[in-house]
């Protein structure tokens, strides 16, 4: 049985969430690999919604071990007031049931006052962060002067730490013109926090490679999508992390022989929150209408997203980015009704043709789409749990996309709901 590794194709809020709950049910183990708690994941589950913004999706069923691994940034606080609010819907997490790796950097209150005055400065230059802290939380990371979830186990070295991570941020958050943080205070709410994080702590790497040493099946959980991956996505209105499937194997502590199918989930038009590139964006009623029928407001900020057509050139490319195995098609519902539907096949940028997207900003910026007409639908498709359900035409549209893209659907989404999924091919099958 085949380990499956499940990351958006797109610019994020494709449906991650209720396909790795699917997929949880024939998997042993969820683990979140990268981002923080800016991925919002909403599930429907017997007529209980459950949002999520840290925690793997997996935590909703009984019986399955999540993990929380060194590639994520933690905001410890959030992460108890979510497993509180899951606790109040019913759902016990316990030191048993997840862990978090004890090398995984902490999101400190610092890093939001950081977050939110920089976009601030920025005016109307700003990048849409969620203002939560992830990017400065990463920064701090890579500039090793980060406190980690081991550190405060240690009341020593979380002092150091904290003395380190001071010294940067607060001269920054004086150059805003923002009060400092006060270094005792954040010790102390630190040290308070300590006992309620520290038994969910282990060695994450070593628990993956015994669980797949006893051959469990294992889900690694992205968060964002390609088009975010902050190396490969639309820089620099892209996320802190890396985003794409590579990511899932530094992000855990495995190996890249333990990913073996890479699920790449795909909406089947585009959506996109906060500033950015998005060539196939609709700023008439369809694009209203497509929002209004996705329900398209992010799970964590409210925002509402930016809608547009789908973009095959686009996804293909994030195919090839993330070695994306088969692709997991979500809200074709949301198309129902429409007399016609477009497909952007390509850009033309200067009066060049591009059959990719370019990494210059200034000529994402001016990326004009191409366009391929197809024949809509009158039926309904939400719902449907079989190919037969389908209207013809519909068929034809997801056949037409697998062409494009040049990848195949290996699961269909007809609804929220987890139960409305058509399988075409078991990931865990390989």
């Amino acid at each position: 049985m085949a380990n499956v590794v499940v990351v958006g194709a797109q610019w994020g809020d494709e449906g991650k969430g209720k396909i790795v709950d699917w997929l949880s049910e024939r998997a042993d183990v969820v683990v979140r690999f990268q981002g923080g708690h800016n991925a919002g994941h909403t599930l429907q589950v017997d007529n209980v919604t459950y949002k999520l913004s840290l925690l793997p999706s997996g935590v909703v069923r009984p019986g399955k071990h999540s993990v929380i691994g060194n590639g994520v940034v933690v905001d410890p606080w959030a992460l108890l007031d979510e497993i509180e609010r899951l606790g109040g819907q019913g759902v016990e997490i316990t030191p048993e049931t997840l862990q978090i790796a004890e090398n995984a950097s902490l999101i400190l209150p610092i890093h939001g006052q950081l977050d939110r005055a920089r976009e601030a400065a920025r005016g109307a230059g700003k990048l849409g962060t969620t203002g939560r802290g992830i990017g400065p939380a990463y920064e701090d990371k890579v500039g090793r002067r980060a406190v980690r979830v081991c550190d405060l186990g240690d009341a020593g070295l979380l002092a150091e730490r904290v003395d380190a991570l001071l010294l940067h941020g607060n001269a920054l958050l004086r150059g805003l013109g923002q009060p400092e943080v006060d270094r005792d205070e954040l010790i102390r709410s630190l040290q308070a926090l300590a006992p309620k994080i520290l038994p969910y702590a282990g060695r994450v790497w070593e628990s993956l490679h015994e669980l797949r040493r006893q051959g469990r099946k294992i889900l690694f959980e992205g968060a964002q999508g390609a088009l975010l991956d902050v190396d490969h996505g639309t820089f620099p209105y892209v996320t802190s992390s890396n985003t794409i499937a590579g990511q899932a194997a530094a992000g855990a502590g495995v190996g890249p022989q333990a990913l073996n199918y890479v699920l790449g989930i795909t909406k089947a038009y585009t959506t996109r929150v906060g500033a950015g590139p998005f060539p196939t964006e609709l700023h008439d009623e369809t694009g209203t209408l497509l929002g209004e029928r996705g329900h398209e407001f992010g799970t964590v900020t409210g925002r509402r997203r930016r809608c547009g057509w789908f973009d095959a050139v686009l996804v293909r490319q994030a195919i090839r980015l993330g070695g994306i195995s088969g692709i997991a098609l979500t809200k074709l519902d949301v198309l129902d009704g429409l007399e016609t539907l477009k497909v952007c096949t390509g850009y033309r940028i200067g009066g060049e043709d591009f059959d990719h997207l370019p990494a210059s900003p200034s000529l994402q910026a001016a990326a004009e789409p191409v366009y391929e007409t197809l024949e809509g639908w009158k039926e309904s498709t939400r719902g449907a749990r079989s190919w037969a359900e389908l209207p013809a035409t519909a068929v034809k549209y997801i056949r037409r996309i697998e062409e494009l893209i040049q990848a195949p659907v290996a699961l269909l989404s007809t609804s929220p709901d987890r139960l409305d999924t058509i399988l075409v091919r078991d990931p865990f099958l390989g």
